[in-house]
């Protein structure tokens, strides 16, 4: 199975004894949108809802932390997904969280994940089947995942102000990046990490939702600095949204990639962090 699966070749294996459909909506709390709710009232037939908003390490210091393994290991069991399914992840965001959801199980272990390209609103805009309720799943044997790989904390995007070890790819917007708005999202001080670059996420889409061809991913990538034979670490707000690009990466054959655990909300709401303003 491909990392990024169509709503045809979806609809075409739809019922496969081995493929589990995840519904991983999350949605800003300005949305002012429930996602559980939404997914009752309309899902893509045999997708069960999977709950990225509580796949939140509550123990950590890090703000919205990656969850521990045993905790997205709990989660997909409960979904009936175990780590010999054939997983496919879909969202109604506008933050593209099935990105998110994709990230939390490459990092840690599980190969056979993709996301549906242009996830559900173009299931719809196709006319393609849904269904509405609560569905049963029976819930997979228990099972344990490795701890996550491929992931940074503020110390280690610390010491690369200064080392330039790795490149830094922030997917906020332009606005936040700079630290010419007010960030409205997280209501954190505006501006970035020194040295990284920005790639506003939603640059990566076509207007249909679906992803860039990988041709010009490289191309977005290129444009905005970033070194092909470099490794890259993503940032964003909080940690979602980095997803994307780190997805948008993978589509383009890089896997040399991490993710800041935290992001912004970890770095901006420290004081004693540099921040850098105004530079693209």
């Amino acid at each position: 199975m491909d990392s990024l699966v169509s709503t045809e070749w979806l609809a075409s294996h739809l019922g496969a004894d081995d493929l589990v459909v995840l519904d991983a909506t999350r949605h800003l709390p300005a949305a002012g949108r429930d996602a559980k709710a939404e997914f009752g009232a309309g899902h893509i037939p045999g997708a069960r809802f999977f709950d990225l908003a509580a796949l939140v390490d509550e123990t950590s210091d890090v703000p919205q932390a990656l969850p521990r393994p045993e905790q997205l290991a709990a989660e997909l069991a409960r979904c009936g997904a175990t780590p010999g399914s054939r997983i496919v992840l879909y969202d109604d965001s506008a933050v593209k969280t099935a990105a998110r959801a994709w990230y939390l199980c490459r990092v840690h272990g599980l190969a056979n994940v993709a996301i549906l390209d242009g996830g559900i609103g173009k299931w719809k805009a196709e006319g393609r089947s849904i269904e509405s309720g609560t569905p049963h799943v029976a819930r997979a044997p228990s099972f344990s995942l490795p701890a996550p790989s491929r992931i940074r904390f503020k110390a280690d995007m610390l010491a690369n102000i200064d080392s330039c070890a790795e490149q830094v790819i922030d997917a906020r917007d332009a606005g936040r990046f700079t630290g010419t708005t007010v960030d409205t999202v997280h209501g954190q001080p505006t501006g970035h990490i020194p040295g990284s670059c920005n790639l506003p996420f939603m640059s990566l889409f076509r207007d249909d939702g679906t992803y860039r061809s990988p041709e010009e991913l490289r191309a977005a990538l290129a444009d905005v600095g970033i070194n092909p034979e470099r490794p890259v670490v993503a940032t964003c707000g909080s940690g979602v949204t980095a997803c994307v690009l780190l997805f948008a990466l993978h589509l383009t054959g890089r896997d040399d990639t991490a993710l800041y655990d935290g992001s912004w909300l970890d770095w901006g709401s420290d004081p004693t962090t540099p921040k850098a303003t105004v530079s693209l």
